[in-house]
């Protein structure tokens, strides 16, 4: 076969193809069950590596992640956080609550 009648997956090689769907997917999926983040690989290569770490991870169980999704929404709440709406920055109550003039 020639150079020139190849398909150009066939001249790059492995470690400078972007990563298939079927990866992403199956990245996804791991990451997920792991309970884990991963940086979005650029090659296929990075793809591969990533999926090799993460089956290398214990799989978190259900409950732990359960638990662990209960307990990051609970420590939200307590906090409540700079965007909350505090009482004292809104008129009326429903559909003609209203910010009040001049709260800051």
């Amino acid at each position: 076969m020639s150079p020139t009648s190849e398909s150009p997956e066939q001249r790059v090689p492995a470690s400078g193809r972007p990563p298939s769907d079927k990866q992403l997917r199956y990245l996804k999926n791991l990451a997920a069950q792991r309970g884990e983040s991963f940086t979005y690989p650029q090659t296929s290569a990075q793809a591969s590596a990533e999926i090799e770490r993460l089956k290398d991870r214990k799989r978190g169980s259900y409950i732990e992640r359960r638990i662990e999704r209960e307990q990051v929404s609970r420590d939200m709440a307590e906090r409540g956080g700079d965007a909350a709406v505090r009482d004292s920055e809104i008129v009326g109550y429903g559909s003609s609550a209203r910010w009040k003039v001049g709260s800051r």
